[in-house]
């Protein structure tokens, strides 16, 4: 489980392809120090197991559906990635409940400057419009953010200075995939309406 709250933005050193599987590894100054192979880490908020480690590198093992399901498959060497550990049992929830597990890819449509806030509207993936309402949560590159505007086929978050300092949205242009993981309380209420339905 995770917050939405980004640790550190660390850098893609390479994506590629052994005889077992395709291997990332991310370089990174702090998060890299304080975590053991096995460990759960939020890349771009996708839940990935750490299997090696050094004092300035991550790697991890990437499933093809990973690949396909999400942006990590874009990666290329210097892309910034957003780092989360996974949350302690003693921490504290700053942001909303995350899973790690990447819902869709959406395509950034439009940026918006405005006083040194950005507004970031993105297409919805199809099959997910009903996962998001105004006001509500919404993980995109693992980030938690509130959405500001939604209609059937997009929606819009604004992030702050302090946000596009310390995560990769500030580095996003129109056109690009973010990961999108919808908020967990939805998907269970849906789950539990069409229980009824039936």
């Amino acid at each position: 489980m995770f917050t939405g709250l980004v640790e550190e933005v660390g850098e893609c050193q390479w994506l590629r392809r052994t005889t077992d599987a395709v291997q990332l590894t991310i370089a990174a100054h702090m998060i890299p120090k304080s975590v053991r192979t096995g460990d759960s880490v939020a890349i771009n908020g996708c839940c990935l197991t750490v299997t090696a480690h050094r004092k300035d590198q991550l790697s991890f093992d990437l499933l093809e559906e990973t690949l396909q399901r999400t942006n990590l498959g874009k990666l290329r060497p210097g892309s910034p990635v957003n780092l989360e550990r996974a949350m302690a049992a003693d921490g504290r929830l700053g942001g909303h409940f995350v899973q790690g597990h990447v819902d869709g890819i959406g395509t950034v449509k439009d940026l918006l400057e405005r006083r040194g806030d950005l507004r970031i509207e993105i297409t919805i993936p199809e099959g997910f419009a009903q996962y998001i309402a105004y006001k509500g949560s919404i993980g995109v590159n693992g980030v938690s953010l509130t959405v500001a505007e939604v209609n059937d086929e997009t929606f819009a978050v604004w992030i702050i200075p302090h946000t596009r300092a310390h995560t990769n949205l500030s580095d996003l242009a129109v056109g690009e995939a973010v990961n999108l993981e919808f908020d967990i309380l939805a998907k269970y209420a849906e789950r539990i309406l069409n229980g009824r339905r039936e």
